[in-house]
């Protein structure tokens, strides 16, 4: 499982060399003290499987399996092994290299040696971390894994959400093809009690055409929720990494399961204590600090470079007496770059404007992460709203339809009146469950911009920054 497997994939990597602190410019952005549109008291509810707080079984067993199945988190996870080793590769340049050779040879010739000739010999080189270029590259890695650390959490929150979503809109598919269904069969009895006042001579041809147009508009949106509802179920299927068929097979299997309905998110935590539960938010951060630390790698390239060298040999000898001879040398060298035509202080200037783009991007992630916050609140409060008034709107147009059939069928009135009728109640009852999954769908939004959906305790890094932006950051 990716979510579990992660964090002790990532921690062991940390073990080793210190690294130095890596100071993180702050992001140019006024975070709020509080929510614009939000009540300040904090969520005490713990949004790390949200899911399983709407309710229902089967969005919540498409969701787990797709944390373990799916095949772009498989991905990231590879690319955050791919980062460990790196890491691991980057901290192997503060031991020496040490290479061993050996080698067997017989002479030929009238003055030549008896016997066949070994030597053995290892040489070291050591580069001596004296500006930092070593520690540099590092940090510039161990930023580097927690990037693809968090940005695996993040996939993993985008991903959860994506198919609690996807599922909401094949319940709501599912539910408003049953009303489709269901009207269908009312207009069968219209049609059918309208051929019978028409034979009876009490209404004319008119009211048997307006019957059969109806119901052929009802008719021709069954396909087309049955085509909407496979789609949302092919991508379901995906998402979890399987082949399409059986997701929609356990969505269609039984009588379909109404929308959820997602407890209300009233308070919530403070503007910076959400953005440090966003992994996106703090894979940006680690991405600056990776992108700050590689200046220093291009600083360190235009100071000296002091390096050791050794060598130990042994022969050319018998192999019975190979170590009696052994000779060795040690070598202290020092490098200074004096002239590349500017090529290094380039390097140092692009690094530079890398951190800036870095830093900026950082700053736009915060604002994203504050702007969805306030949305999907808004989102969510209006969504209720909604949900309440079209419910109103399907108890006066059930009570119309009923009034409008009797009054029709004893000639009370005409059949217009019927079919106004027919069709506002097929009209709220889709506007009913479009308001419900709205909801649902806010609910889920809402709570991935609150950065639920990923287990902080398997992605957490203890990152080399000094100067986090969150929640120091706080302009009031």
């Amino acid at each position: 499982m990716y979510r579990l497997g992660i964090g002790a994939l990532l921690a062991a990597a940390l073990f080793g060399c210190a690294t130095p602190e890596i100071v993180v410019p702050p992001p140019a952005v006024t975070v709020p003290s509080d929510w614009a549109e939000v009540d300040p008291d904090p969520v005490s509810t713990d949004l790390t499987r949200y899911w399983t707080m709407l309710g229902d079984p089967l969005l919540t067993r498409f969701v787990e399996q797709a944390i373990t199945a799916n095949r772009d988190l498989a991905q990231s996870a590879a690319r955050v092994r791919q980062a460990r080793y790196s890491l691991v590769q980057a901290r192997a340049g503060y031991l020496p290299s040490v290479t061993g050779n050996a080698g067997v040879n017989r002479d030929v010739g009238d003055n030549s040696r008896d016997g066949i000739q070994f030597n053995l010999g290892a040489d070291a080189a050591w580069e001596i971390d004296l500006f930092g270029q070593i520690s540099g590259q590092v940090a510039a890695s161990q930023a580097d894994l927690a990037f693809t650390g968090y940005s695996l959490a993040d996939l993993q929150r985008l991903i959860v959400g994506q198919v609690a979503i996807a599922t909401i809109n094949a319940r709501a598919t599912a539910e408003q093809l049953q009303i489709a269904n269901d009207t269908l069969a009312f207009q069968d009895d219209n049609l059918q009690i309208a051929r019978w006042r028409n034979q009876a001579g009490l209404v004319s041809s008119l009211d048997v055409e307006q019957a059969r147009a109806q119901r052929a508009q009802t008719a021709a949106t069954i396909p087309l929720l049955e085509s909407s509802l496979t789609a949302t179920a092919n991508s379901i299927s995906t998402l979890i990494g399987e082949p399409p068929g059986r997701v929609l097979e356990a969505i269609v299997a039984t009588e379909p399961e109404p929308v959820p309905d997602p407890p209300s998110l009233l308070g919530f935590a403070p503007p910076a204590e959400v953005l440090q539960r966003r992994p996106d938010v703090r894979a940006a951060e680690a991405g600056l600090a990776a992108d700050v630390a590689r200046i220093g790698v291009a600083r360190a390239q235009l100071l000296p470079l002091v390096r050791l060298t050794g060598s130990l040999g042994a022969g050319p000898n018998t192999a019975g007496n190979v170590f009696d001879f052994i000779t060795g040398g040690l070598f202290a060298g020092v490098s200074q770059l004096i002239f590349d035509g500017g090529r290094t202080a380039a390097q140092v200037d692009i690094a530079q404007a890398i951190a800036d783009g870095s830093l900026a991007q950082w700053e736009q992630t915060i604002l994203t992460a504050l702007e969805e916050v306030e949305t999907a609140a808004v989102d969510q409060r209006t969504a209720d709203q909604r949900v309440s008034i079209n419910e109103e709107g399907v108890d006066a147009a059930s009570t119309s339809r009923l009034l409008a059939s009797s009054q029709y069928q004893a000639g009370l009135t005409d059949f217009r009146t019927l079919l106004t009728a027919e069709n506002q109640l097929l009209q709220a009852r889709n506007q009913l469950v479009a308001a419900r999954a709205d909801r649902a769908t806010a609910f889920v939004r809402l709570t991935q911009a609150l950065g639920g959906g990923w287990t902080a305790d398997d992605y957490d890094l203890a990152l080399p920054i000094a100067a986090a932006a969150m929640p120091d950051r706080i302009d009031e």
